[in-house]
């Protein structure tokens, strides 16, 4: 048992692992990531872990399951409070897994009450009465109607939440929030009289977050976002560190691989082929019919001699309405799996060839990807944009910086720039 450990965290993607780990490392806390369930005790001394699952899109049946095994193993180690972290859109559909998950936590915690937020000002996502806006939209104004797997078509969480949940859904709103510890402990004492056993919760800036951390010190559970996470560190009195995030020296060729179909990775992609690299897609469709490794080992032969000039990119992002017209051919389970599978072939066909430096896009290429070049955790270093920190990781093929970006997060050069912050 970690008799340090104060926050055992269950990430239902990568990306959104690397996200929660960045921010809470930012807020001072010295914090481990693990690509799945270790199968041993933890070993270094650190307040946090954030156990990173790939289960956002799985069925709610299978992602309760892994979330158990993480908790329990959490528990284990002497978590003092549980956070279950999903993402600042809040993936999902009606099935779940959000809904479900937090249940099935709040029953193996033996709470009665949990509060709901995806709120990530420092990103755009913000919850204001109850309605989740990416930027100046709403949600289902934003892209994520499109989303391939997830499509957010209702912007509403109570509703949203009330749909995947047996359990009553309340608000804490954005006036209760404004005036502090006292008042937002008084609200949910008033919503669990009532029955209520999950709340949404109103946050429009970090001021926010930062008046609701107090109030959740002594809650067993929280499920969030990663943005609730800059107010918890403090209610142990931890203050921001610099060493926090200090990495060993990059070294090697650099590549990007982006499996994300987002407005945001969309832009980046056009950013990056607009500077003149190198860049190259793969269409699903070519996949097909047992042509996956043919291609992948087309795709390194093209970029072996284009990685010693600088960064590579190889994507398979596309619009909506392509992603629609693969989809209808293969189904979307098939085209996700078949992408995903592709793209971490060619990250660990990368890093074969020399590439330490690996931008990868997607939560769902993240994972994949993650997993084929058999890291097991993960060093947290220097933020890149908000919620996307790169790392360091001992990997099958050796060391690897890496950076896991969400599909909907960084700036249009946030390819380029990435490479800039770890030099």
């Amino acid at each position: 048992m970690n008799k340090g450990l104060i926050l055992g965290c269950i990430a239902d993607d990568f990306t959104g692992a690397t996200d929660l780990a960045n921010n809470l490392v930012r807020a001072g806390m010295r914090v481990v990531q693990t690509i799945g369930v270790p199968d041993a005790p933890l070993a270094a001394d650190v307040d946090a872990v954030v156990v990173a699952l790939k289960s956002r899109t799985i069925p709610a049946v299978e992602a309760i399951a892994q979330s158990l095994e993480a908790l329990q193993w959490l528990q284990a180690q002497g978590a003092q409070q549980i956070y279950f972290k999903y993402c600042s859109t809040f993936d999902s559909t009606p099935d779940g897994n959000i809904g479900p998950v937090t249940e099935a936590l709040m029953d193996a915690l033996g709470c009665d009450f949990t509060i709901a937020t995806p709120a990530f000002p420092d990103n755009g996502r913000t919850v204001f009465k109850g309605y989740l806006f990416a930027g100046n939209v709403l949600l289902n104004e934003s892209g994520m109607q499109n989303h391939p797997l997830t499509p957010m078509q209702d912007a509403n969480l109570v509703r949203v939440m009330q749909a995947q949940t047996k359990r009553p859904v309340g608000l804490i709103d954005y006036k209760t929030v404004a005036q502090g510890e006292a008042a937002i402990r008084e609200r949910i004492a008033a919503l669990r009289a009532e029955g209520v056993g999950v709340a949404v919760v109103d946050a429009t800036s970090n001021a926010d977050l930062l008046l609701l951390g107090p109030a959740l010190k002594d809650m067993a559970l929280v499920t969030a976002g990663s943005g609730v996470a800059v107010g918890l560190p403090a209610n142990f009195g931890l203050k921001p560190s610099v060493q926090a995030s200090q990495l060993p020296a990059a070294t090697g060729l650099q590549a990007v691989v982006s499996g994300s179909c987002s407005l945001a990775t969309n832009a980046q992609v056009a950013h990056f082929k607009a500077t003149g690299r190198p860049a190259l897609a793969i269409n699903p469709a070519s996949l097909m019919n047992g042509q996956s490794d043919a291609l992948v080992q087309q795709v390194l032969a093209w970029a072996a001699p284009h990685l010693k000039d600088g960064p590579v990119l190889v994507y398979s992002t596309a619009t909506p309405e392509a992603v629609k017209q693969v989809q209808a051919q293969l189904g979307v389970a098939e085209a996700g799996a078949l992408v995903e599978d592709a793209l971490a072939a060619v990250a660990r066909g990368l890093v074969d060839l020399g590439v330490k430096q690996l931008v990868v896009a997607g939560g769902e290429t993240s994972g994949a990807c993650v997993q084929a070049l058999g890291i097991a955790q993960l060093q947290i270093g220097p933020q890149i944009d908000p919620g996307v920190p790169w790392c360091h990781a001992p990997s099958a093929a050796g060391s690897v910086h890496i950076t896991l970006k969400s599909g909907n997060f960084g700036t249009e050069d946030f390819f380029t720039k990435a490479f800039k912050v770890l030099a």
